[in-house]
């Protein structure tokens, strides 16, 4: 009778402890679990790939830059990552005629090129991470390699999505699904990012924000000093929330000056129309733009990756990262409460 009674009572506490470490595995995981995923070697050591010499300034529809999609490709499939479900492979082909504008020079035919997590639970609700990877290719021999114009933002979402993978191995993956987006064609017209609006992939009312990163590896005459700044530009225009949120998540994880110089509604520079969150705001989507402003190698061949500095575009990664997470895993979506203006 008393081995019986043991028995129960070892039964009891053994069913007992794995209720608690179910319990335990279901508990919320921080985004700072993940964020520290980000390096700034590894993302060095993609830079100098993606913005190097052989890509010969990975100019819209040439060999270069279809090398340099090659790379993306590969580092994906390294992760473990695949294209998204509805596609037929890596690539949005983006038609010549669709980037001709009036008398600029003819480009070839171009591809954004796309990466895909799914979601846990809200799989059909997108969170689109979008950087541009083109950049104005070779000009009287000399390459304008783009490391900051938008090399550094191209390698930011390579490391953004390794760090949704490793949480996704451990069991923590997204609840709702991302999408990361490699856009063509920015310099020349925020064409692939437009063309992608034009021709969504998933539904554009299931897609519930972009986060949009362009240029985030250097400091500008602005902030001589320091690099531990960021513009937000967009944040405050469609959704109140989402400006909230990427505040929140500065103050808990990164601790970076948040600039808002170029939200202004009477900038001069209109930086707000200048990239390619521009093309989802106008959609009605919620969408932020991080960027580091512009300095005295931006569109010259001295854009090199040796004047990145990786601190900071390691820390401006994070800060994406980190609000990524909290989109992707926050129980309700955010709401579109303002007119966009």
């Amino acid at each position: 009778m008393k081995k019986i009674l043991f028995s129960g009572m070892a039964m009891m506490l053994l069913l007992s402890s794995c209720s608690t470490a179910q319990m335990a595995s279901k508990k919320p995981v921080d985004a700072g679990t993940y964020l520290s995923t980000i390096k700034a070697d590894e993302l060095s050591k993609h830079l100098y790939i993606v913005a190097g010499d052989e890509m010969e300034g990975r100019n819209t529809g040439e060999p270069g830059q279809k090398k340099a999609g090659l790379y993306l490709i590969e580092e994906y499939k390294k992760m473990g990552i695949s294209f998204p479900p509805g596609a037929n492979d890596w690539y949005q082909k983006v038609p010549s005629e669709f980037m001709k504008r009036g008398f600029a020079p003819k480009l070839n035919d171009s591809e954004n090129i796309w990466a895909f997590i799914k979601g846990s639970e809200k799989p059909d609700e997108i969170l689109v991470i979008s950087a541009h990877y083109d950049h104005v290719g070779m000009k009287n021999g000399e390459i304008y390699n783009g490391a900051d114009d938008d090399g550094s933002g191209t390698v930011a979402l390579l490391e953004i999505a390794q760090a949704f993978k490793e949480a996704e191995k451990k069991g923590h993956g997204p609840k709702r699904s991302i999408l990361f987006l490699h856009v063509t064609g920015e310099e020349h017209g925020l064409h692939g990012s437009r063309f992608y609006s034009e021709n969504p992939l998933f539904p554009l009312e299931n897609t519930i924000a972009d986060i949009n990163i362009d240029m985030i590896g250097r400091r500008d005459t602005l902030h001589p000093n320091t690099n531990n700044y960021i513009y937000v530009i967009g944040s405050d225009r469609l959704s109140s929330e989402l400006h909230t949120i990427n505040e929140e998540v500065n103050n808990k994880y990164t601790q970076l000056e948040l600039d808002y110089k170029y939200n202004d509604r009477n900038d001069p520079e209109r930086i707000y129309y200048r990239s390619d969150h521009y093309n989802f705001a106008k959609k009605g989507i919620p969408s932020i733009f991080f960027f580091n402003g512009v300095h005295a190698d931006y569109h010259l061949p001295s854009d090199t990756p040796d004047k990145i500095e990786y601190d900071a575009l390691a820390k401006r990664a994070q800060l994406a990262f980190g609000l990524a997470w909290e989109l992707a895993n926050r129980p309700e979506r955010i709401k579109v409460d303002r007119d966009g203006k």
